[in-house]
């Protein structure tokens, strides 16, 4: 045998007894512990593209690389919203998770619930490299992904592999899941896109979403406009109602819309959702404004949607008007710039029944999500609310001392 043969040999045991070790280790050590040793990843990751990084996030989690929670939630974190029982209200947005590859593995994280996609009919790439910007300092990015997406053919696959385990190891599923539909750059029918991914990924779905809010797809936003969004929802609830759900009945519809909507807009959108009876909205999406030091940063020219802590104060606001011009009678999910559990709590004293996550995820790691669930718990507690369900608008109502009112919604 040769002296380089025994060399490699050498090298191959050392290694694999690191291997063993490290695995060992990571063995004993208490979840909190795990979860902080995946997040001390973060620098490495936030050295190289930050879309390069997205991809690593997304492996490590499909392959089992990401701590699994094992701790219960505290009881005043639960809650019901169209017939399904959430654990939290701490979700993961659309958009990290575009092609449902990891579903297992960032549910496994302790998230109450999470929304795969967007989903386009067919595949797409998406636009030209690069597209993901992060602004540092901020903790923002800018993204202009485009909507690149593997297809509904593709996402239904790797969504009934997961529903057939899920069938055996009910455990796998900690949380609620939630779809997020878009239509592809060149379709001329939005409508008959939204359909087809109704018709192909709903029944996988505990909710959908149509996402007419990306900044990224030419004229997607223009579908916000009165008549182009009552039009586009009736067209897609019908083919819901139509469709033969069996006992569990139709999922529930959402309607994702941007942050950067006027107070016409806003007026219009809460028409639509009275005049469609649509489920639920998603507030809001990425925005193609700078705000505040946002504006200044080297990076601020760069197309795309910005996401991250510049972006709260201006979609708490819009959630804000939508909660009140719905009159609180609509469960909305809100999203942008949370990256505590006290961002979070604003968010449902604005209006939000349910909270998103995502750019706090990639600058923070897996330790945020246990993070923001005691940090909420902890919000409420401090201002007396027994539950999340009783803090939900609490911005706009003056409760009488001692008096906590629950808000719950059933099924539409």
């Amino acid at each position: 045998m040769s002296t380089m043969v025994r060399r490699l040999q050498s090298a191959a045991l050392a290694g694999g007894a690191a291997v063993a070790a490290a695995l060992g280790y990571y063995t004993t050590l208490d979840v909190q512990k795990k979860f902080e040793l995946a997040s001390a990843a973060g620098p490495l990751l936030r050295s190289i593209d930050a879309e390069e990084a997205h991809r690593i996030g997304i492996l490590a989690a499909k392959w089992g690389l990401f701590p699994r929670e094992t701790r219960s939630d505290p009881d005043c974190l639960r809650l019901q919203l169209w017939g399904r029982t959430f654990p939290n209200p701490i979700g993961l947005a659309a958009g990290f998770d575009k092609d449902a590859e990891a579903v297992k593995g960032l549910l496994g994280l302790g998230l109450g619930f999470m929304e795969v996609g967007s989903v386009t009919p067919k595949p797409q790439p998406g636009n030209d490299k690069p597209r993901v910007f992060r602004l540092q300092e901020l903790k923002a990015i800018i993204n202009r992904y485009g909507f690149n997406s593997a297809g509904a053919d593709a996402v239904a696959h790797h969504l009934e592999t997961f529903w057939k385990r899920v069938e055996h190891h009910p455990d796998d599923k900690p949380g609620v899941l939630g779809v997020n539909l878009g239509k592809n750059k060149l379709s001329e029918d939005a409508a008959d896109d939204y359909a087809i991914g109704l018709m192909k990924l709903g029944k996988y779905a505990d909710f959908v979403v149509i996402n007419v809010s990306s900044p990224n797809t030419p004229g997607l936003r223009a579908l916000q406009g009165r008549k182009q969004l009552q039009d586009l929802v009736t067209f897609v609830k019908q083919t819901r109602d139509n469709l033969d759900w069996g006992p569990g009945g139709p999922p529930p519809l959402l309607v994702k819309i941007a942050p950067d909507v006027s107070d016409s807009d806003k007026a219009d959108i809460a028409a639509v959702v009275a005049a469609t009876q649509v489920d639920g909205l998603v507030v809001g999406n990425t925005t193609i404004s700078r705000p505040g030091a946002a504006a200044e940063h080297p990076r601020s020219i760069q197309a795309g949607g910005l996401s991250g802590p510049p972006l709260l104060q201006l979609s708490n606001q819009v959630l804000h008007d939508m909660y009140r011009l719905t009159g609180g009678k609509v469960p909305i999910i809100g999203c942008g710039g949370v990256s505590s559990g006290e961002d979070a709590y604003r968010k449902i004293r604005a209006g939000a029944s349910l909270v998103e996550l995502y750019t706090g995820l990639a600058y923070e790691g897996p330790a945020i999500v246990p993070a923001i669930k005691q940090q909420l718990a902890e919000c409420l507690q401090r201002d007396g609310y027994a539950s999340v369900a009783d803090a939900v608008g609490a911005d706009h109502r003056q409760p009488a001392a001692g008096l906590r009112r629950s808000r719950s919604w059933g099924r539409s």
